[in-house]
């Protein structure tokens, strides 16, 4: 299945929750219960309100369509739109609703009056992109007083674990207007990143509105720390054999060392849906695996022509990908950061009552070994590690402000490894870092010449086994990066991070790129 699309579990829990909102109520018409601490229950009779009378009572403030005129000078009555922000942000739920579906509903009218983005007047790419804000300020608002109780409404009050993927199509199911539903999504992926809408915006939104969340959004991280219903298929496999082809990834157990080799030899390990899947994939059993004692990842020998033969660590975002449009938010952008990098920095959620008074996660330390380059995300990749080795014709960097991107968790990461000037030579400027240099040693451990990076990993892998290993990472990782900090920045990076991916500078390079200008 594609990445993006949604799952039989976040179709399964949509379901469900429709069925199952509290006080049965249908889940169009539904109260959300809203407390000041979280979901209260809405008195029966509140709950059992005629939803015809509910929607009379919102429609006040949720205008008429804009006019097509309208559309064409590029004006906008924004007093429309902004109207409806007095009805979500009513303490009534039903209210707030139903002013949330009707708004977005005269917004997606309008749009749809309207020609493709790239076939738009100068005029209605204006008028199409404040109605897209306005219609977005009322989501936000929205948001803003009823974030948790959507939640828990989604979560069965924090019971159910859904990933982001499941949790915006679920909310496109429950919250109609909130969230693209799958149908739009679909429609989305299907065009090149220059002719979408831009509808990953309102996901993002959504989802930095959950993070921002201290109860709805450490639940999701925790959620996120979970290991994949694929490695848990594979696992068993994997304790027998003592390895595993993911495609994009291998994996090989040998004397208690995991051996996470990246192989999308094409196309220099650069990474898009399908490898982020893989990576986490590889992550998780490799620390559900219990013969497993440290984890070492390194890059695999290329066919690409220009480095046919030789080991590549990672070319970073797979641009082809990007300006095609197959890089999604929640498949790859999101996915990457709080799944299979968090999981290497934090571990493997574990669910054994047992055990889980020790710590909830299984961690593990973990080795890079960088040969050739470290680009973009390989760089960022190296920030979560405990121990990185380097070839001595290596270099690192991280390009994304370039590329009109924001490098992942990397600025948060690299001004704590290297210092502020240095991080912002590195993502603002673009500057290298080859193994050699003296800066080199921030984010460096060890620089080898070819021939003495087996041996060097050896070493490496024999001293990160000592008992007390995995305790002090944990505590350095605690120290360096507490949930609530790193919570607090993947929220507002979901937000920055989709917008960017919309921003004409973007678009402009996806233009160029396709046309091969």
């Amino acid at each position: 299945m594609p990445a993006g699309q949604p799952t039989e579990t976040a179709r399964g829990v949509a379901a469900t929750v429709r069925a199952t909102t509290e006080a049965g109520v249908t889940a169009r018409r539904a109260a959300v219960p809203v407390g000041e601490s979280g979901v209260t229950g809405p008195a029966a009779a509140e709950v059992a309100r005629d939803s015809d009378d509910v929607a009379e009572q919102a429609a006040d403030a949720v205008p008429e369509a804009v006019p097509e005129a309208a559309l064409d000078v590029g004006q906008l009555d924004e007093v429309a739109v902004r109207s409806a922000l007095v009805g979500v942000r009513a303490a009534d739920p039903a209210r707030a609703r139903v002013a949330l579906e009707r708004a977005a509903r005269r917004a997606d009218e309008t749009l749809a009056a309207l020609p493709r983005p790239r076939e738009r007047s100068p005029g209605q790419r204006v008028a199409a992109a404040r109605l897209l804000d306005a219609t977005r300020a009322v989501r936000a608002a929205f948001l803003d007083v009823h974030v948790d109780a959507v939640y828990d409404a989604l979560t069965g009050a924090r019971s159910r674990h859904l990933r982001v993927d499941e949790l915006a199509y679920a909310a496109a199911e429950l919250f109609p207007g909130l969230v693209p539903d799958a149908g739009r999504m679909a429609d989305e992926r299907a065009r090149p990143q220059a002719d979408k809408e831009g509808y990953e915006i309102d996901q993002g939104l959504f989802l930095a509105r959950t993070l921002a969340s201290p109860r709805a959004g450490r639940h999701l991280i925790d959620a996120m720390l979970r290991p994949t219903p694929r490695a848990l298929a594979l696992l068993p496999d994997l304790a027998r054999t003592g390895h595993a082809d993911l495609g994009s990834v291998r994996l090989e157990r040998a004397d208690g060392v995991a051996r996470l080799t990246m192989c999308r030899d094409d196309c220099l390990n650069a990474e898009d849906d399908r490898q982020v899947d893989d990576m986490e994939t590889a992550v998780d059993l490799a620390l559900l695996d219990p013969d497993v004692e440290v984890c070492v990842v390194r890059g695999g020998a290329m066919t690409h022509p220009r480095y046919r033969g030789r080991r590549v660590f990672s070319a970073g975002i797979n641009l082809k990908s990007l300006h095609a449009g197959g890089i999604s938010l929640t498949g790859f952008l999101l996915r990457r950061e709080l799944g299979y990098l968090h999981k290497i920095l934090r571990g493997v959620r574990v669910d054994d009552p047992a055990l889980a008074w020790r710590a909830p996660t299984a961690q593990k330390p973990w080795i890079a070994v960088v040969d050739t380059f470290a680009i973009g995300g390989g760089a960022q990749l190296l920030l979560v590690f405990d121990h990185v080795i380097a070839a001595a014709d290596a270099y690192l960097s991280l390009p994304a402000a370039r590329e009109g991107i924001v490098p992942g968790v990397s600025n948060l990461r690299l001004s704590r490894a290297a210092g502020s000037r240095l991080a912002r030579q590195v993502i603002l400027d673009g500057r290298r870092i080859r193994a050699t240099e003296p800066d080199a040693r921030l984010l460096v451990d060890e620089v080898h010449e070819n021939d003495g990076l087996d041996a060097a990993t050896d070493r490496a892998a024999a001293r990160l086994r000592g008992p007390a290993v995995i305790a002090n990472r944990h505590m350095l990782n605690l120290a360096e990066e507490p949930l609530d900090t790193f919570r607090t920045y993947v929220a507002e990076f979901a937000l920055q991070q989709a917008l960017r991916l919309y921003g004409t500078d973007v678009l402009d390079k996806v233009s160029r790129f396709t046309t091969g200008s």
